[in-house]
């Protein structure tokens, strides 16, 4: 069934496991996602994801959507620091 999936993502933590569960929940064919630290002196987050039934949507296919909306978000705020930074630098 390609409408559930649980990712597995080594060494990473918290601010991944919500960074991404709440890019995936943004997505209006999503139905649950949710992620778990299976242990805390662990370095591994499980993402799980299921969308609608109805929709018929891939839930892989949602993680990487979300793992591009981070990374366009990431690039604008860069861009955003850079600008601020070179502006108060000709100050």
């Amino acid at each position: 069934d390609s409408s559930c999936v649980t990712i597995s993502l080594n060494e990473e933590d918290h601010t991944v496991g919500n960074t991404v569960r709440y890019m995936v929940m943004k997505n209006p064919v999503v139905e649950y996602c949710g992620y778990s630290i299976p242990h805390p002196s662990e370095t591994k987050v499980n993402i799980r994801i299921q969308t609608l039934p109805s929709t018929k949507a891939n839930a892989v296919q949602v993680f990487e959507k979300a793992l591009d909306d981070i990374t366009d978000l990431c690039d604008h705020v860069l861009q955003s620091v850079e600008s601020e930074v070179a502006l108060h630098a000709s100050r």
